[in-house]
């Protein structure tokens, strides 16, 4: 039988309630927390905290908390070590043997660079001269991830290339379809559809749909790749032509009387009859404009995003049949009958330019991707490629057995031409290089004459719509390999191209800025700004950006004392004295005038004199100079007609035979320029005829001829 053991054999006594929770026994490992007793394992050296920054509560509040003892051992954290990244190795140990990022090939560069480095920055302000520093260094560093983000584009152009001496024109679509793989060989196909031919037909932005439209009123859409069908309908009357809008939901079709929008269901949605009697349509797709010219002779401007007409120009040459667009900048080229080819703006009612092309009437016109050539063809059966680069001059010419009747260039700088039934494409040096008419690329003959013409984008195919269907062709190295998935994704999902139509909408570019030259868009008007400048001082009769002379604020506590003034004063004249030192060197004459006071066409009312400078001391008909403190109270009394900065004055006068010499109140007067002594500002001077002076000036300070300030 146990007994319970005796207090003071190493049983400590029990503790009284109203003692503290005892605590758990400390181990060797852990920090001390009471003092220790002698004959105890002191443990680890105790760290003294800081207690002096803690607020110590009242004695009798109890406030549980957790305790600062760990229960597992507590090891002492290394420093961190900074390492140099060239020093870092992979996991085998082995150094990079190529450190940094990868170099990007110069050439590369330069074709995504935007900013011409060979023109030197403008002398400016060293707080723009910066601004233009720092916007050029992010120019460069987008152009050089452009460059090589470039990498992750892996599609290459293709081409053709016959044997030596082996002519690709003779390569007919057959052997191409046999010898490229299974994807491709489906994107030729041929339509049979002789019954309601011939056929117009358009691709969408992106690429993957197509519509085309009969003659007898037959209207179809497509996505082409799979060759499903989104709809088909007879509009029972004739279709001139056919367009997609900004996406494939919507169409526009050219019928024999009006205008007519449908959707990707053949609903019809919109019948506009201000656009009557319609033989051509082109689409500006980011300015959301749908262009019509009719056989009346107008060419109308129709805003899709709000639906109204921006604007309706008479060409005044007869009927329209024959039109084209620039995508570079979003320019209408229209042919006409007597051989010339207008360009025309919304925001203009003349025609920008006007290019005679031809001996006879334009038949088909079309202007490459990047805006820098026109290819033409007219009833001389001449075909030529122009300069669209400011001269406007023929570059090449051929003369073709036929003559042209549709031209239209792929994205890529290729030229295909339709004449009867044959097609011919013609091929340059790359994109950036005119077409070659020397030889022929490809050659194809179809069942019946060409009707129309498209290149597909993003694909090496090429529509043609003729009297017997549709067709389509393969034509290797026509289109851009890789397309911009941000832009004119093909792959799209329905939600995607909602989110892709309102970003379209939010960034619509607004119709008055077409114009020949987008660049001249980013440069300021300096000319018409001077004007405007010079006619707004005309009608006001002064200045109203003129700087106003500097007046110190009263301040309190002895702060406004005149020597405090004096030194504010002098201390804004020393920054415009640091403004105006390039004027130092000029060497005009600095004689100080002998007398200075206002001179108006009558006495007695009050006028107003601009005072910018301490120099320029009016003076009364004694000859007494007026104190700052007359001045203060004279414009408390009768405040200035003209704003802050001018004094008004009563009985002031001048004297015979003095000039002018300040032109901020001479607006109109035959004046020439000087510089005014004593304060390096420009003003303007003119004869004083008399005491008198024209009614419709405030005010002249007039400065007498013995004084040498002329010369």
């Amino acid at each position: 039988m146990e007994t319970a053991p005796k207090p003071g054999r190493g049983v400590p006594p029990k503790k009284d309630k109203l003692q503290t929770k005892r605590k758990k026994p400390r181990r060797y490992w852990e920090e001390e927390t009471v003092p220790t007793t002698a004959g105890a394992f002191p443990g680890p050296p105790r760290k003294k905290k800081n207690r002096e920054l803690r607020p110590q509560g009242a004695k009798s509040t109890h406030i549980l908390k957790k305790s600062g003892i760990s229960k597992k051992p507590q090891v002492q954290k290394k420093p961190r070590e900074w390492k140099n990244p060239e020093s870092q190795r992979s996991l085998s140990g082995a150094q990079d043997p190529f450190p940094g990022p990868a170099p990007v090939p110069v050439e590369v560069v330069q074709k995504f660079c935007r900013i011409d480095k060979s023109r030197k920055l403008p002398q400016s302000k060293a707080k723009t001269r910066s601004r233009l520093e720092v916007a050029e260094a992010e120019e460069e560093e987008t152009s050089i991830k452009a460059a090589r983000s470039e990498l992750l584009l892996a599609e290459e152009p293709g081409f053709l290339e016959g044997e030596d001496g082996e002519d690709t024109a003779k390569i007919c679509q057959a052997d191409i379809v046999e010898a490229v793989d299974i994807a491709s060989a489906a994107k030729h196909f041929d339509l049979n559809l002789r019954q309601f031919g011939p056929y117009r037909l358009n691709y969408s932005r992106t690429g993957r749909h197509l519509a085309f439209g009969g003659r007898r009123g037959h209207v179809a859409a497509l996505d082409w790749v799979t060759k499903k069908l989104m709809c088909e309908i007879n509009v029972m009357e004739a279709v001139r032509d056919i367009r997609f809008l900004h996406s494939e939901a919507l169409l526009a079709v050219a019928q024999n009387r009006w205008l007519h929008i449908y959707d990707n269901q053949g609903i019809e949605l919109h019948c506009i009859r201000r656009c009557d009697r319609v033989t051509r349509l082109e689409f500006l797709p980011f300015h959301f404009l749908l262009a019509t010219a009719s056989e009346t002779g107008f060419l109308t401007y129709l805003d899709v995003s709000v639906g109204k007409i921006v604007a309706a120009l008479n060409a005044r040459a007869g009927r329209l049949d024959v039109m084209s667009q620039n995508p570079y900048n979003a320019v209408i080229h229209l042919g006409h009958s007597n051989g010339t080819v207008s360009l025309w703006s919304p925001a203009m009612k003349e025609p920008l330019a006007k290019i005679l092309c031809h001996r006879g009437g334009v038949r088909a016109l079309a202007v490459d991707s990047t805006g820098t050539y026109m290819a033409t063809s007219g009833l001389d059966h001449q075909l030529k490629i122009f300069d669209l680069r400011g001269t406007f001059q023929p570059l090449s010419t051929r003369t073709l057995p036929h003559g042209a009747g549709h031209l239209a260039f792929s994205q890529r700088g290729l030229l295909v031409a339709g004449m009867g039934d044959v097609v011919n494409i013609w091929a340059g040096q790359g994109k950036a290089s005119p077409p070659s008419l020397e030889q022929p690329y490809l050659t194809h003959r179809l069942s019946g004459p060409v009707h129309g013409l498209q290149f597909c984008p993003f694909e090496d195919v090429l529509g043609v719509g003729h009297s017997g269907g549709i067709t389509s062709m393969l034509v290797p190295g026509a289109a851009e390999p890789n397309f911009d998935g941000l832009e004119s994704n093909p792959y799209r999902s329905r939600k995607q191209r909602q989110e892709w139509e309102v970003k379209a909408l939010l960034e619509k570019v607004p119709a008055e800025l077409i114009c020949l030259d987008p660049r001249a868009l980013a440069e300021v008007d300096v000319i018409s700004l001077e004007q405007r400048k010079k006619e707004q001082i005309e009608r006001l009769g002064y200045d109203p950006e003129a700087k106003a002379p500097f007046q110190p604020k009263p301040k309190q506590k002895g702060r406004s004392s005149t020597a405090s003034l004096v030194k504010r004063k002098r201390k804004v004249m020393d920054e415009e004295h640091r403004v105006d030192e390039h004027w130092d060197g000029l060497g005009l004459p600095q004689a100080t005038p002998s007398c200075l006071c206002l001179c108006p066409w009558q006495p007695a009312i009050s006028y107003s004199v601009p005072v910018s400078s301490l120099s320029l001391v009016p003076r009364t008909r004694s000859g007494r100079a007026l104190s700052s403190s007359s001045s203060c109270s004279r414009r408390k009394q009768r405040p200035s007609p003209r704003g802050p900065g001018h004094l008004p004055w009563t009985d002031l006068c001048a004297e015979p035979g003095s000039r002018v010499a300040w032109g901020q109140c001479l607006p109109r007067s035959p004046v020439r320029k000087l510089l005014f002594p004593g304060t390096r500002r420009w003003g303007q001077c003119a004869p004083f005829p008399s005491l008198g002076v024209d009614r419709w000036l405030l005010g002249w300070v007039g400065i007498k001829k013995e004084s040498g300030f002329f010369g």
